[in-house]
């Protein structure tokens, strides 16, 4: 990740709904919520919601999928994990053995589908 890359990243995290938005689909998991779901659980209005939505897909910390008419997000694994990594780089001044709790602890939060879920969504 270059350095501009990961500023547009964290800036568009830099904001209360996105943050909010960031953390709701790193809850949902693989499967994602539906953009008007999101829109209704923040309490924003779908078009508002829209361009929050483009801001963090742009940044890729998250992604859009479509069903049918149905467009879902969910969270950018590679781009978060990127976005992490680029952050711990230079941790410990080049001793990653003391950075290794921090390492741990985002692999217990930010971890791979589980293989046995069906990354399908019911109709709509």
């Amino acid at each position: 990740m270059k350095d501009q890359e990961a500023i547009e990243a964290l800036s568009a995290l830099a904001h209360p709904t996105r943050l909010q938005v960031f953390k709701l689909l790193v809850q949902a998991g693989a499967l994602g919520v539906p953009a008007g779901d999101i829109a209704r659980q923040v309490g924003v209005p779908v078009t508002t919601m829209s361009t929050h939505l483009g801001i963090l897909s742009r940044a890729g910390v998250i992604r859009p999928s479509r069903e049918s008419r149905t467009i879902y997000y969910a969270l950018d694994v590679d781009g978060t994990r990127d976005l992490f990594a680029f952050l711990m780089a230079d941790c410990c001044g080049g001793r990653p053995d003391l950075c290794q709790p921090v390492f741990a602890a985002a692999d217990l939060v930010c971890c791979a589908p589980n293989p046995t879920e069906v990354a399908e969504h019911e109709p709509v």
